[in-house]
């Protein structure tokens, strides 16, 4: 029975009457009614009951909550196996060494070059000098707002991400806020830095625009050698000797000092007890090897060096992705926009590809090109600048040059899914915008663009042969007269086949082939091939054509090569004479041929007559091209060398003094500014590699001889 006294406030339980009791006995009675207990209990006594078991509950799940926040927030240590990065580590100490005001310290980088670890290795060197050390992770939104509800529940401040930001805001103390892999350049991290003047703060991010935060900040690239072979040693658990150290060495180096790629490394040396033999593993199967995940791991990063830059691109838009993967088919370094740039442009010659033959390339352009066709530098930049936001590029200011990583580079390689149609395509990019490229690049851009066009041809990219052709002109102007020289014999033959022995084209290569046999001395050789292509020009052309003029000029510096100067002289006042006859005595290459007889002049020991002509050269390509104009400074050259042969030395070395420092202000411009670009003509070559043009203005007091392709 259940009542309450409102008198009381008590609760009356009793239990319920009993049944009748049983018959009687011979012995006994009648048995009495059964009654069941009655219990009083106060309802004060079972609310303080209640609220004493709710208490309780509370308690507990509120030290849950703060040993799970504890956790969160907990900074694992650095690896076991950590060395090295001691400039980093320095230039952090003294960083965070002053107080009283907020200090944010940026370490950025490619993804597996050890940024956390720098890190937390500071952070366990200089833990007594911070009040609270909080580590959050920040690759989500939610992440960073689960890192400070944990600041909030530890702190015993409220239970959201916002009571986090105001316990780290109003609590003047030195904290230590960690914020890792703040990598996703969509998140503004500005939102969750507590904005106070006080407090600590260390962001690691593959973003460099997180430097924007940054009071100080260190880029985190590859290891110095000596700690990264330490580094594989030590992860591959094998002794420090002489000849361990050795292999070490070429292994890091193959692994470019990457410090993931190295512990990866490590990790499989030790499972399979080959560090001799590892090297020559790695070259055969390097994607294997860099996506493979240790079973044992020396810290808690979960992914493998591939996986790791993966997540990145995984992450960027169809152009960035496309981007980055066809800057994999050039050269790692050096890359220029110029080169898509020009591409843009291409004009379509007559002895070139259709339009229909570089419908790939064009598309592939086309996305960076505005509705009128012409090329966008944002577009291009958005695109760019996307793909540095993962620092899966880099970009050198200075230089103005994009280079990748070379593990990036052949790990992006591994994800295109046609190769050889991205490397044709790149291929036939370069072949354009050589084509296409300003006259003032012809020196120091050809030096920038050898190392791609080598790597097209290692690869054996299918590229129309025009293209071909190109690459060898580049390959003479950057002095790489052998690379020249095997190409246009390659050219020479396919076009012999298609064009005839005879055809305009074929004639040219041949010429250009015989000027790259004068430039690796076999003057023999490029003498005869040198007459035969001016007695089938003269035949075919006539004798006043500009490659019959530009053949027989080619011909004369031959003959002075054999030095045979005088049929040289006498064959270079020939063209002197013709081209100014059909261009006039102001034009570049009528100036260029009377440079060139003076140089004759000057051989055959005629210093005055060299001396009256190279001071009317120079005159007019002041007038014509400026004072600063490479011909320009070559013709100062070589009238101070003219100078100095007549006994005029103070006149020769007043001449040399302008010519170095005019040379000092020349090398100092932009060397790619295209604001008016003139196309290169394909009937001749450029007119002097930069390697000799600067020898000329280092060395003015040499005499020059006339210039092979010039005249």
């Amino acid at each position: 029975m259940f009542s309450l006294d409102g008198d009381s406030q008590s609760l009356h339980i009793s239990g319920g009457h009993g049944g009748s009791g049983g018959p009687a006995h011979l012995q006994g009675g009648i048995g009495g009614v059964g009654q069941g207990p009655i219990v009083h209990i106060t309802a004060s006594q079972l609310i303080t009951h209640n609220l004493q078991a709710t208490v309780a509950t509370d308690q507990v799940l509120r030290l849950d909550n703060i040993r799970a926040a504890q956790i969160a927030s907990h900074c694992p240590p650095p690896s076991r196996i950590f060395c090295g990065r001691e400039d980093i580590l320095n230039k952090m100490h003294q960083f965070f060494s002053d107080t009283g005001i907020q200090h944010i310290y940026v370490l950025h980088g490619l993804g597996g070059a050890g940024k956390t670890q720098i890190a937390l290795k500071f952070i366990n060197g200089s833990s007594s000098r911070f009040s609270d050390i909080f580590f959050i992770d920040t690759s989500t939104i939610a992440t960073i707002e689960t890192g400070l509800k944990n600041i909030a529940v530890l702190k015993d401040f409220g239970e959201s991400p916002q009571d986090g930001l105001l316990w780290l805001t109003s609590k003047v103390e030195e904290w230590l806020l960690f914020f890792d892999n703040a990598d996703d350049p969509a998140i503004n991290l500005n939102d969750y830095i507590p904005q106070c003047n006080h407090g600590n703060i260390i962001i690691t991010s593959r973003n460099p625009g997180m430097c924007i935060y940054a009071g100080s900040n260190s880029l985190v690239s590859d290891m110095e050698e000596e700690d990264a072979v330490t580094l594989l040693l030590k992860s591959a658990l094998q002794r420090a000797t002489l000849h361990t150290e050795q292999i070490a060495a070429e292994i890091v180096k193959s692994l470019h000092h990457l410090p993931l790629a190295i512990v990866q490394a490590g990790a499989f040396i030790l499972k399979s007890r080959n560090l001799d033999g590892y090297l020559a593993l790695y070259m055969q199967n390097q994607a294997r090897l860099l996506s493979e995940k240790p079973t044992q791991s020396h810290d808690r990063y979960a992914w493998t060096v591939y996986t790791t830059w993966q997540m990145s691109f995984d992450q960027l838009t169809p152009p960035a992705a496309m981007l980055l993967q066809h800057f994999s088919f050039l050269h790692y370094n050096g890359i220029s926009e110029e080169i898509f740039r020009y591409a843009s442009r291409y004009k379509f010659p007559a002895n070139g590809p259709s339009k229909e033959e570089v419908q790939e390339p064009l598309e592939f352009l086309s996305h960076f090109l505005r509705p009128t066709g012409e090329w966008d530098s944002l577009q291009f930049l958005d695109a760019t600048n996307e793909i540095q936001s993962y620092s899966l590029i880099s970009f050198d200011v200075e230089k103005k040059l994009f280079f990748i990583h070379p593990l990036v580079h052949a790990w992006s390689r591994a994800t295109v899914q046609n190769p050889k149609k991205a490397m044709s395509i790149m291929g036939s990019i370069l072949g354009m915008a050589v084509s296409e490229r300003s006259q003032r690049d012809t020196q120091l851009a050809s030096l920038l663009l050898c190392p791609h066009i080598e790597l097209v041809l290692q690869m054996d990219a299918e590229v129309a042969l025009t293209f071909r052709y190109q690459y060898a002109l580049i390959f003479w102007e950057g002095g790489k007269y052998k690379h020249s020289e095997e190409l246009l014999e390659e050219v020479l033959q396919k076009q012999k086949q298609v064009l005839s022995e005879d055809h305009p084209d074929t004639l040219l290569t041949m010429g250009n082939l015989a000027n790259s046999y004068s430039d690796l001395g076999e003057h023999q050789r490029a003498q005869e091939l040198k007459s035969v292509v001016l007695e089938k020009q003269k035949q075919l052309l006539g004798e006043d054509h500009p490659d019959t003029l530009l053949t027989m000029g080619n011909l004369a510096s031959s003959y002075s090569d054999l030095g045979e100067h005088q049929r040289a002289q006498e064959l270079m006042g020939v063209v002197l004479e013709k081209r100014k006859q059909l261009l006039g005595d102001d034009h570049p290459d009528t100036l260029l041929t009377m440079g060139n007889l003076a140089s004759s002049y000057s051989n055959l020991g005629e210093h005055q007559k060299a001396k009256e002509l190279e001071i009317i050269v120079l005159e007019k390509q002041k007038q014509v091209l400026g004072e600063n104009h490479p011909d320009t400074l070559h013709a100062m050259g070589n009238l101070a060398s003219s100078y100095s042969a007549l006994g005029e030395h103070q006149k020769a070395k007043e001449l040399k003094s302008v010519v170095l420092e005019k040379q000092k202000q020349v090398l100092c411009e932009d060397h790619l500014d295209v604001s008016q670009p003139d196309q290169l003509t394909s009937s001749m070559m450029p007119s002097k590699p930069m390697i000799l043009l600067i020898l000329d203005h280092l060395l003015p007091m040499i005499v020059v001889p006339a210039l092979d392709n010039v005249d």
